[in-house]
């Protein structure tokens, strides 16, 4: 049974990204989408790659503060290569990276496999709450917008029965989860407790301020990158912030929902740049352009950093 679970948790990703892929492709023409690659500006989207490697920097030497309470003192150069070789694995198998990154430092800096990847799901909890920040951002700028945009499509009061019976719903999963004595209420109690402790134990680091500032400039590196790269396509350039935002929001998400957001990555922001009256085949483009570079990058970077890994730490082994 396990076995056929963890089949699925990699087929069904990938088989909706081949889908996804498929719906992508025919809504625009294949010469069309050649066309716009050709045309496109390459100063600004070598500009908007180079701003992601930036962030994958500040990732690595951020992920140095996470192991020096734990009394180890990594080399640089193998958590960068970690890092991109986690993006490259998750590429193949969704969520295996983090695994991945964990064992090669393990292999390489002899940090135990169970504190490393403790460190890992702590580094990504801190870039969840970045990502919340980054929605409640968006909303609080465009509420009118948004708020506007629900009350078109949606009736009021259907809006207000939807609230009251989520809010209902919270209360009772809440209620169910603290006195419930079930194994299912005491893993989420659990898991729950762990996020906590993993966000607190943030601020108890020797160089908190200068994880927070590496987390916060990750962040903006990762905004400035999709918004830089909207200068590569003449019908974007007059885009607004907001459309940015939510687009980003939007592609963000779908990065989970299948390999590397193959496929979900272009529509999910058409559907946001739709919203803002955007041409339909240029946000399609946009986006196969924007996933497809960042992608090229992940498998030269990663697949150096895989070769490369061995041959640095060659003493080691």
């Amino acid at each position: 049974m396990s076995s056929s679970k963890s089949i699925l948790k990699v087929l069904l990703p990938l088989l909706l990204g081949v889908v996804l892929v498929w719906y992508s492709l025919s809504q625009i023409s294949i010469p069309k989408l050649i066309q716009y690659f050709k045309d496109a500006n390459y100063f600004w989207i070598i500009l908007g790659v180079s701003l992601g490697i930036l962030s994958h920097i500040s990732r690595a030497y951020r992920w140095l503060f996470m192991a020096e309470p734990l009394g180890y003192k990594p080399k640089f150069a193998n958590s960068f290569m970690a890092v991109y070789s986690a993006y490259l694995i998750n590429l193949t198998i969704p969520r295996a990276g983090e695994v991945a990154r964990a064992s090669i430092l393990t292999n390489y800096e002899g940090i135990p496999f169970d504190k490393g990847f403790g460190t890992i799901v702590a580094e990504r909890l801190a870039d969840t709450i970045m990502l919340l920040l980054i929605v409640a951002l968006a909303f609080f700028l465009e509420f009118e917008f948004i708020s506007n945009f629900f009350l078109d499509k949606f009736n009021p009061i259907t809006l207000i029965l939807v609230g009251v019976i989520l809010i209902i719903c919270a209360l009772v999963v809440y209620l169910f989860i603290m006195n419930s004595a079930s194994k299912f209420a005491l893993k989420i109690r659990t898991f729950v407790k762990g996020l906590i402790e993993g966000a607190l134990s943030i601020f108890k680091m020797k160089k908190k301020w200068a994880f927070i500032g590496h987390t916060l400039f990750i962040w903006v590196m990762y905004v400035l990158m999709f918004y830089i790269t909207t200068f590569a396509l003449p019908e974007l350039q007059n885009i607004s912030v907001a459309a940015v935002l939510i687009g980003f929001i939007l592609a963000s998400f779908s990065i989970a929902a299948t390999n590397g957001g193959i496929g979900s990555f272009p529509e999910a922001i058409v559907i946001a740049f739709l919203l803002f009256s955007m041409p339909e085949d240029a946000s399609r483009a946009f986006g196969w352009i924007m996933w497809s570079t960042q992608t090229l990058v992940i498998i030269i970077l990663g697949g150096l950093s895989l070769i490369y890994l061995p041959i640095f730490n060659r003493k080691k082994v």
